[in-house]
């Protein structure tokens, strides 16, 4: 049986965050409601209050019901406006994020890169070390951090499990940046990059400059070549609030507004639905994820084309949307058959929101 949870009543908390001004960018948002870092209390409003079709909201739930939903947050401006949970799952279960979490690697990459701890254009080579690859010494140099955040290594995606990130399962195909394609295994690679900039490595960097500097909950989990990043819902409605907001939580600039524009636009010409590890809608045409072939059009047709979103298989959604200031979480199995990354169930999904948000 579900739990479903309509929010109506508004709790009246203040947002104690602190923290360093070690990036430069604009003043935040005052409109937006930002949780405190520590204990459960989240300023509410009703849908009834913010103008939405409320009828509509019905319709939502049945269809998360019927789509395997475990966990649906609406955020706007910070505050929740709905939150369901479902199939004996409440607000303190931990999910995975699967490819969502490559949202967070990319985020970290940037907070490194903002303390001189690197270049996006460094050889990839210059941490992981010689021979990380199969490749000759040229075909490894050539590829960069920058590569790895835009799916642009060039890997030889034929040759097996594109998860395999040992030396022998990486071998050459194509010159970085004139192809792309979703190869998860040089992605994975970025942590262990991590590992050797950071003094402390990939994990301790994160906690200290991201997770704890936003009250986010959740950990890493090495499941066989993923790490995969596992957290409670609201976990992951505070990185997308802090994404809402350019990276800046509350008072506090967490990331530089250079690198997070960069991050959420496209990132090359190949496949203009992708930035640094997060999917773009809106654009002129995308790729998907184990295919080659570009496809006309936008990424979701029925969600606003301002959209960014970090989208994991069996339908791991993190969506932010900057013109209705609002965050949306769905966690839980597949809708439908397992798939990596966008699948149908987000056009049918953003179909219903858009009655609710009339």
């Amino acid at each position: 049986m579900k739990t479903l949870l309509y929010l109506f009543a508004a709790l009246l908390v203040c947002s104690c965050s602190s923290g360093s001004d070690d990036a430069e960018g604009p003043a935040p948002d005052e409109n937006l409601y930002f949780p405190p870092l520590t204990g459960s209390s989240w300023e509410t409003v009703s849908p009834a209050e913010l103008g939405w079709n409320t009828a509509a909201l019905n319709d939502l739930d049945t269809f998360l019901t019927d789509t395997n939903t475990e966990a649906f947050i609406i955020l706007e401006n910070g505050k929740i406006a709905f939150e369901a949970y479902y199939n004996g799952k409440t607000a303190t279960d931990f999910f995975p994020w699967n490819s969502a979490g490559k949202t967070l690697t990319a985020f970290t990459v940037g907070l490194a890169e903002q303390k001189g701890l690197l270049e996006l254009d460094d050889k990839t080579t210059d941490y992981l070390g010689r021979g990380w690859t199969s490749m000759t010494p040229a075909q490894e140099d050539a590829i960069t951090i920058k590569n790895q955040l835009t799916m642009t290594s060039g890997g030889d995606f034929t040759r097996g499990d594109i998860h395999c990130y040992d030396p022998e399962c990486l071998y050459y195909r194509a010159a970085p940046g004139t192809e792309w394609y979703y190869y998860n295994a040089y992605y994975t690679l970025l942590q262990p990059v991590l590992d050797a900039a950071a003094p402390n490595g990939f994990e301790a960097f994160f906690k200290a400059e991201l997770k704890d500097r936003i009250g986010m909950d959740g950990r890493w989990v090495s499941l066989g070549y993923n790490n995969v990043y596992f957290s409670t819902a609201r976990g992951m409605a505070r990185f997308g609030l802090l994404n809402l907001n350019k990276g800046t939580w509350g008072e506090n600039k967490l990331l530089n507004t250079d690198y997070w524009d960069a991050m959420t636009n496209t990132s090359q010409s190949l496949n203009p639905a992708y930035g640094y590890l997060w999917w773009l809608n809106g654009k002129s045409s995308f790729k998907l994820p184990s295919l080659t072939e570009s496809f006309t059009g936008k990424l979701i047709p029925n969600a606003p084309d301002d959209l960014i979103a970090g989208l994991g298989a069996n339908d791991k959604k993190l969506y932010v949307i900057p013109s209705q200031n609002r965050v949306i979480v769905r966690l839980g199995p597949a809708a439908d058959a397992d798939d990596l990354g966008p699948t149908t169930f987000d056009n049918e999904l953003w179909g219903l929101l858009k009655e609710v948000f009339k």
